[in-house]
Parts: structure tokens; C-alpha cells; sequence
């Protein structure tokens, strides 16, 4: 059976930024658990950041923009929380090379973990196109990056 990650809050870890989880629908989890072997991480946690921990949103730009340097991650205290982020990143490929980890299942809107939306980078609630951090490593390097949301677009393919 495949390995496939899936962010450590999806699975009912209360690794958020609040200390929350969230959670997979029942049939969606069924279905991964009948085609998957899940290994779960939260690229925040392998970076270093506690829980709790202030929010945090990227300012300038998206994951990919952070990668090359262009845009950082902020909480919103102010302070620069980039290479605690960029570090869970390379933690969570290098997770997925020792796991031969060809998908990933991330939490939407995430700094770190967002498919296809996060926030503005102003704290202000507003979502915006983009990837966070470690969606855009993983993508980088080959992995299919999927949100809690799309799982039904994974089902197609796999």
C-alpha cells in the first residue's frame, strides 16, 4: 500500500496555531484508509513553532515567493517567523523522501500547508490565490498536493 501524508491537525491532532484540530469527512477518511498508508506531520511543529502559537499569514507574496526569498511569514505580534516555516518545509520533504511520499493531503489556507488559497498577509480574514510554504516545496519536487477539500479530485486519479 502507498504511503500519503495528511497534516497532523486533519487527522485530530491539536497542532494549529490555536491549539485546535481539524478534521477529514468520515467517508473521505474511510477511503484513504482503504488505499493509503497515512503518515501525518504538521510542517509547523517539525519547524519548530509551539502550539500555541501567534498566527501567522505570508506578507508579499505566496509560498513559492518565500522560497526564493522574495516574501516572508509574519505572526501577527510583527515578528518574522520565515525560517521556522521554510524549515518545516525541508523537514516535511525530506519526511517524504524517507516515506517515498508521492501525495500529500494539506490543510487549505495555511501559511504553511495551503493548496490553493491563504490569507492576504494583512490580517484581515480575506483569502487569496496562492500556496502556502511546504505545498510549494513538495509541488517543487514532484509531490501532488491536494487540499482536505479536493480529496474527491485525488479519488479520480488514484
Amino acid at each position: 500500500m502507498k504511503n500519503i501524508l495528511v497534516s497532523a491537525c486533519l487527522m485530530g491532532a491539536p497542532v494549529r496555531y490555536n491549539g485546535n484540530s481539524l478534521g477529514l469527512a468520515p467517508n473521505d477518511l474511510a477511503w484513504l484508509q482503504q488505499h493509503f498508508c497515512i503518515k501525518t506531520l504538521c510542517p509547523e511543529l517539525a519547524g519548530g513553532l509551539p502550539v500555541p502559537r501567534a498566527p501567522a499569514e505570508i506578507a508579499g507574496g505566496e509560498g513559492t515567493d518565500v522560497l526564493l526569498g522574495t516574501a516572508r511569514i509574519v505572526d501577527n505580534t510583527g515578528a518574522d517567523q520565515t525560517n521556522a516555516f521554510v524549515r518545516g518545509a525541508e523537514q516535511t520533504l525530506a519526511f517524504c523522501r524517507q516515506h517515498h511520499i508521492r501525495h500529500a493531503i494539506l490543510a487549505e489556507a495555511s501559511p504553511s500547508c495551503g493548496s490553493g488559497t491563504i490569507y492576504n498577509g494583512h490580517f484581515s480574514g480575506e483569502k487569496v490565490a496562492g500556496q502556502g510554504v511546504t505545498a510549494a516545496l513538495l509541488r517543487r519536487h514532484g509531490i501532488v498536493v491536494v487540499s482536505q477539500h479536493n480529496i474527491a479530485w485525488l479519488r479520480d486519479r488514484c
